[in-house]
């Protein structure tokens, strides 16, 4: 089977440059060897983000000017203004909240808030905040950065291509390379019926996240041109109010706060910022009790007293940096006919995808041409399902009593 762009990576980056593959009529393929989305995309809270976190020292940073713009590329395809149209992806909020602590440090925050952002905080009247932060002492505004639900996000995309992507293995997957670090052909095995699939790929693009480092290996690359920076996340559950946004503290977001609804009609908050970071070098009990009391902290009178406490770790794969910083942007490291592309943030996903789209160029191999036998991919192929969310998982759920317990032993 002759290919315009072969395609490892099943999560958001992957399918959304399959989808624009497509529509230009290129002959492309996606291969996922797990779930869609799982790792990054599915762990991610869904805050298509405009900067603002990238602005809290008082300038527009490079990072903030690469993002700014992407909330309204967003917005006009959630409203099927412009492609890929994602209407049928669900919006867990229309807008982000921002809130300080009150300290010097957090309105200096605010401040550099406000500097060149396409999307920019309104303050609110009293009576036009959330009701989780109706106690909080100082400004509260609303960022028009809306709130997706990763899950539908791959679902809505993988709807659209379901026949040009494939569920493999990777000990089902042969690579040969040609010369001058040419990808040749890759040939794939169903695991569920052994049939072969032999695949010439004019280009080949590794969007995998962490699984890059192992693909890279595979295509005779090193790995050390990428980087893993990890978060440890935490989950709230209960009768929680629901809440989208960030609390700044001076030149740092010190908590964000997503919410959703799971099965049982629970509120569940995913909680992440400086306290995910923080986390990392924490237990999970002890990331949990800190948690606890940070969002105390940052949300004066909120009741926690029935809430159910989870975490998980997620490793953020970026394209490497000098001293592992944050890269600025989205990653792509073009190599032969191989492409490594890392987006940095589920904002930038559709700025990946124009990026890669720039250096492939025009499609070359014509569908209509192509015989009915090898432009067919059997039915029997098996296709992947899109991962569960964090909170859906089996996880150990812990009580605020065992929580607040465990504070008091650290306090004593």
């Amino acid at each position: 089977m002759q290919l315009d762009v072969l395609i490892f990576g099943g999560g958001a980056a992957g399918l959304w440059l399959l989808d624009e593959l497509t529509r230009r009529g290129a002959r492309a393929l996606l291969l996922e060897s797990d779930r869609l989305g799982a790792g990054q995309t599915i762990a991610s809270q869904g805050i298509i983000h405009g900067g603002l976190k990238y602005t809290l020292q008082g300038s527009l940073t490079p990072s903030a000017v690469q993002i700014r713009d992407m909330p309204g590329l967003w917005r006009d395809c959630l409203a099927g203004i412009r492609q890929p149209d994602l209407r049928g992806v669900r919006l867990r909020a229309p807008h982000c909240h921002l809130w300080r602590t009150d300290s010097l440090g957090s309105r200096l925050g605010m401040i550099g808030a406000r500097v060149g952002l396409r999307v920019a905080p309104q303050v609110l009247a009293d009576d036009e905040r959330p009701i989780a932060l109706a106690r909080c002492p100082g400004v509260v505004a609303r960022l028009d950065e809306q709130v997706i639900a990763p899950e539908s996000l791959l679902a809505t995309l993988f709807a659209e291509n379901e026949k040009c992507v494939l569920s493999v293995p990777p000990s089902q997957i042969q690579i040969e390379l040609g010369a001058t670090k040419l990808v040749k052909t890759v040939q794939l095995a169903n695991p569920a019926t052994g049939a072969k699939l032999n695949l010439a790929p004019r280009h080949v693009v590794l969007a995998a996240g962490r699984g890059n480092a192992e693909l890279r290996r595979r295509f005779a690359l090193t790995d050390t041109s990428m980087q893993s920076r990890p978060l440890h996340m935490v989950v709230v559950r209960g009768q929680l109010p629901p809440l989208n946004g960030h609390c700044v503290d001076g030149r740092t977001t010190r908590v964000t706060i997503t919410s959703d609804r799971d099965a049982a009609g629970r509120t569940v908050w995913q909680v992440g910022g400086q306290i995910a970071e923080i986390g990392v070098e924490l237990d999970e009990r002890s990331l949990l009790a800190r948690a606890r009391a940070e969002l105390e902290a940052v949300i004066p009178g909120i009741d926690l007293s029935r809430a159910e406490w989870a975490s998980y770790r997620v490793d953020r794969a970026e394209q490497a940096t000098p001293g592992g910083t944050r890269p600025e942007s989205a990653g792509l490291l073009c190599e032969g006919n191989l492409i490594t592309a890392w987006p940095t943030k589920l904002a930038l996903v559709p700025y990946l995808a124009e990026q890669v789209l720039e250096r492939i160029g025009s499609p070359q191999t014509d569908v209509h041409e192509a015989s009915e036998e090898e432009a067919a991919i059997p039915d029997a192929w098996p296709r992947p399902q899109v991962a569960p969310l964090p909170w859906v998982l089996p996880r150990t759920w812990l009580s605020n009593d065992e929580l607040r317990d465990l504070n008091r032993r650290k306090a004593a």
